[in-house]
């Protein structure tokens, strides 16, 4: 979908480009015609096109208006307890890659009541060595 249009109206005057802030309109006259061109990775989205426009021609609206257009729709992950969401599966395949460590769906509330199994897991095999107390007073 095209956020920045021009209808039947435009005379082609070029006011939007000469009073383009972003440099994002240009023209091109080859032979008998003459087109006009928008680039919107460098249109500001200030509106001043829409607004000089003696004609009335630029359809600005739908990306003044500030709706929201889906991207990007990923699988989600919930906590295996409660069900609230956490992260994407994506992400979750990239930590587990990384760490080379499954995680567990686990919300921070849940995560609590079983950090001390995790911790375990994750922790090298150590034998259990005492430590002697010190104390500081005496030094």
């Amino acid at each position: 979908m095209s956020l920045f249009k021009v209808n039947e109206k435009c005379n082609g005057c070029l006011s939007c480009v000469q009073n383009c802030p972003a440099s994002a309109l240009r023209y091109q006259d080859r032979g008998n015609q003459r087109k006009i061109l928008h680039n919107m990775g460098l249109c500001a989205r200030c509106g001043n096109c829409w607004r000089i426009c003696p004609q009335k021609a630029i359809e600005f609206g739908e990306l003044l208006k500030g709706q929201w257009e889906e991207v990007v729709n990923m699988e989600l992950v919930r906590c295996i307890v409660c069900g609230s969401p956490l992260y994407t599966a994506k992400l979750k395949n990239t930590i587990s890659e990384k760490v080379e460590y499954k995680m567990e769906s686990l919300c921070p509330e849940h995560r609590k009541t079983n950090l001390f199994n995790i911790w375990h897991r994750l922790s090298p095999k150590r034998e259990s060595k005492r430590v002697e107390s010190y104390d500081y007073r005496e030094a």
